[in-house]
């Protein structure tokens, strides 16, 4: 009942409350971006949803325009020569998040769910295929995301996902939603570079 009913219809409530609310500082980061760098205000990338269908995730752009596409941040060589300054800001906070509201909107998204994958990142995909974690629409934020972030190996990314699926409720969005808060204050488990 709350997988298949509420959380769609609160996922799609609070993306709308929330792109209200959030409206000014939109326009705030949007000037900001386009006062730095030249390029596009959002940053468009194929990722996979349920079911393995490809959307367009919507991000803030927080990297100049010659960076390498498809490509996780934390596996170039050198990130920070690519990522421009209000960026920085952007990436440390989750700022340039934001902008999946609207995938939310689209139904592309949840709040809470495993974290969409690249397209091309195959190893993760099937990886997740063993716990049913592409069976389940991404989020905005997850479990996984919430015990390590770019920190933790593929493997145990998918096993946490997969604790996910089993676990879903209200209860455990709003533990996951709790932790995110937490998180972003403590850029915790946020890398940019190749891990060691």
């Amino acid at each position: 009942m709350y997988r298949k009913r509420i959380k769609p219809l609160l996922d799609i409530t609070f993306a709308f409350i929330g792109l209200t609310l959030l409206s000014p500082l939109f326009i705030i980061i949007i000037v900001l971006i386009k006062l730095e760098s030249k390029g596009p205000v959002f940053f468009v990338q194929r990722r996979i949803g349920k079911g393995k269908k490809e959307f367009k995730i919507l991000k803030f752009r927080s990297m100049r325009i010659d960076t390498p596409g498809d490509m996780p941040t934390h596996l170039l060589e050198n990130p920070q020569r690519y990522i421009t300054g209000i960026g920085k800001f952007l990436r440390k906070t989750s700022l340039d998040e934001i902008p999946q509201l609207f995938n939310i909107l689209k139904a592309d998204m949840s709040f809470i769910g495993p974290r969409p994958a690249l397209w091309n990142q195959l190893d993760l995909i099937d990886e997740r295929d063993k716990y049913g974690a592409n069976d389940v629409f991404p989020g905005l934020s997850g479990w996984a995301q919430v015990n390590g972030r770019d920190e933790i190996a593929i493997t145990k990314k998918a096993r946490l996902d997969g604790e996910y699926v089993k676990k879903i409720s209200f209860g455990f969005d709003i533990k996951c939603f709790l932790k995110t808060i937490a998180s972003i204050f403590s850029t915790r488990g946020f890398s940019e570079g190749p891990s060691e």
